[in-house]
């Protein structure tokens, strides 16, 4: 018998690896970034589009590390 230990609803959310290697890049040697400098990173770094659309969602302003990782799921912090 096959078990399937994935939830469905993990299994929708995109990768989120290329995004932790992104804010990892961005936010060596700063404490707080933009969320348009976010973005025009992320576009650069050709993010999925999932991904490119949570972070333009983000209201303007500056985050933290933990901050923009909680808000985008993410895993670093």
């Amino acid at each position: 018998m096959i078990s399937v230990t994935d939830d469905a609803s993990v299994a929708d959310e995109p990768d989120t690896r290329a995004l932790d290697d992104l804010l990892d890049d961005l936010y060596r040697g700063q404490e707080r970034i933009t969320q348009a400098e976010i973005y025009r990173r992320a576009v650069a770094t050709e993010l999925p589009p999932e991904l490119l659309a949570r972070i333009n969602a983000l209201p303007e302003g500056e985050y933290a590390v933990d901050e923009a990782s909680d808000l985008l799921g993410g895993n670093v912090g």
